[in-house]
């Protein structure tokens, strides 16, 4: 039988949970419908033979039987499969008139196979020598009729709670992600107060003394505001935006801190133009310079280096500052990457990841791990430490 109510291709079959690992189709349902046929004949013979206690050898009562029950079958199948291209949105909708409708189908068809049944063994005057047996048939096609539409409504009920779960499960995955988003915007909307204070008392000094200077921390200051504040605000962002605005920030901090900040850009032109979420580099960049530049007196260099291997996008913080575990803990330390690592949760699942790794000679790598194309079922590969 193919569809039930409410399912374009359920079989009753399926109410047994091993047959619904198979991906629905019509194939599939025919071969459904001839095993659960045969297995209905098989019960039938059996459970006959036990009552009445007939003398018929067991192969022609079962073949008989094999034979009417199959005919029943597809009967069914059929009926349903065009009732269903008939009216695809009433067959849908579980209404008292529809179901009534499929009841009778069903037990006519349960009338035809076995009428059909008689006259291919038994000729076509084997009804008129028994002509009371249609109407023992008409019992018999409703009592199947009622059991086709139970087994069916028990299907369609499984099917209804599958996909409310489903959909329960969707706006609790999409509540997690606007909450991660949420808190990531407010995050974004909120420059780090010590780096603006200290940038803007920098100008201040410079103003006098070095006029020049000042004006292009300012201009550099505005650039990185403006860049700011359209990734808080963008959905998408790409790999080349990512690095200028963390090229802002760096050239900020390199004027506030001189000498004892150097950074180089490196990217494969390939890359530039991909997308992804924004503000994904700005915090390991800060990172970087709060935990390996600052803490160390001579300061030191930082690297930015993007490049796609296979499907994975890897972008590359690397400094030679202070390294993991040397520099002093400050306060919020390490509430950046959570955020991270939260935000890449709700964004990419299990495909993207932040790794931390110290250098051999001084200094920490953050690389961050992107799919290039997103596939839940495939983990992104693992690009070779620096």
């Amino acid at each position: 039988m193919p569809t039930s109510p409410g399912s374009r291709s359920a079989h009753p079959l399926e109410v047994i949970a091993l047959f619904r690992r198979w991906p629905r189709s019509t194939a599939r349902d025919l071969v459904y419908t001839l095993l659960w046929s045969s297995l209905l004949g098989l019960a039938v013979t059996f459970a006959v033979g036990a009552l009445t206690g007939s003398t018929v050898p067991l192969l022609p009562r079962l073949g008989m039987t094999l034979l009417a029950s199959n005919a029943i079958g597809f009967l069914i199948h059929g009926t349903l499969a065009a009732l269903r291209l008939a009216a695809p949105e009433a067959y849908g909708r579980r209404s008292r008139p529809m179901l009534l409708g499929q009841g009778v189908l069903i037990a006519g068809c349960v009338v035809l196979g076995i009428t059909l049944t008689e006259l291919v063994l038994r000729g076509p005057d084997a009804l008129l020598r028994h002509p009371g047996k249609l109407g023992l048939l008409l019992p018999v096609g409703a009592l199947i009729a009622v059991l086709m539409i139970t087994v069916l409504g028990i299907i369609a009920r499984r099917q209804a709670r599958e996909a409310e779960a489903a959909r329960q499960q969707e706006k609790i995955a999409e509540a997690g992600r606007l909450v991660a988003e949420a808190r990531l915007r407010a995050l974004q909307a909120q420059i780090e107060p010590h780096f603006l204070y200290n940038t803007l008392a920098n100008v201040v000094s410079l103003i006098g003394p070095a006029p020049g200077q000042a004006r292009h921390m300012l201009e550099r200051l505005i650039d990185f505001l403006r860049a700011s504040l359209a990734a808080s605000r963008a959905e998408h962002a790409s790999v080349g935006a990512e690095l200028d605005l963390a090229g802002a920030y760096l050239d900020v901090l390199a004027v506030r801190l001189g000498r004892r900040l150097r950074y180089r850009i490196e990217a494969d032109p390939a890359c530039r133009d991909y997308p992804i979420a924004p503000m994904l580099v700005q915090p390991l960049v800060e990172n970087a310079v709060m935990h390996g530049i600052e803490p160390k007196v001579e300061g030191g260099e930082i690297v930015l280096h993007a490049h796609c291997d296979g499907k994975v996008l890897c972008i590359k913080v690397g400094d030679d500052g202070a390294g993991l575990g040397h520099a002093p803990p400050r306060p919020g330390g390490g509430v950046g990457l959570a955020n991270l690592r939260e935000r890449l949760r709700s964004l990419y699942g299990k495909n993207a990841q932040v790794q931390l790794i110290e250098n051999k000679n001084g200094g920490v790598t953050s690389r961050l791990l992107l799919p290039i194309d997103p596939d839940p079922t495939v983990p992104p590969s693992n690009p070779s430490a620096p």
